[in-house]
C-alpha cells in the first residue's frame, strides 16, 4: 500500500482514524476495560492483570495516549494512567452521526431481510 495522503482528508477524519485504530488491537480493549473499572492505575498493575509483558503494555499504552484515549501523570517512579473522557465524546458523537443517518436512511441498497 502506498503512502498515507493524510493531509487530503479533514481532522476530523483522520482524529477518528487514529481512535479505530489505536481501538483495533484486543490488548488495548482490555486496557480501556481495566481503566474503566478501576477509574485509575499505576502501569504495573495492567501488567499485573494481563498475560503480556511490561513492554508490550507500555507500547500498547503509548498507541491509546497518542491517540487521545488515555492520559497519564507521573508520580513518583510511576505513571498513573485514566481515560480521557473528551476524546470518548468525540467518538460517541461521530458514532451516534452514523447511527442517525442509517435509521433514517432508505436502505434501499440492501434486500430487507
Amino acid at each position: 500500500m502506498g503512502i498515507s495522503k493524510t493531509d487530503v482528508f479533514t481532522t476530523e477524519q483522520n482524529s477518528i482514524a487514529q481512535i479505530a485504530k489505536a481501538l483495533g488491537h484486543p490488548a488495548r480493549i482490555a486496557i480501556i476495560e481495566f481503566l474503566l473499572e478501576h477509574k485509575t492505575c499505576i502501569c504495573k498493575n495492567i501488567v499485573d492483570e494481563l498475560p503480556l509483558s511490561q513492554a508490550t503494555i507500555s507500547q500498547h499504552l503509548k498507541e491509546l495516549k497518542n491517540a487521545g484515549l488515555i492520559k497519564g501523570t507521573i508520580e513518583g517512579n510511576s505513571i498513573c494512567y485514566c481515560l480521557s473522557p473528551n476524546t470518548f465524546k468525540a467518538l460517541n458523537s461521530y458514532s451516534q452521526n452514523i447511527l442517525n443517518s442509517i435509521q433514517q436512511a432508505d436502505n434501499t441498497c440492501c434486500p430487507k431481510t
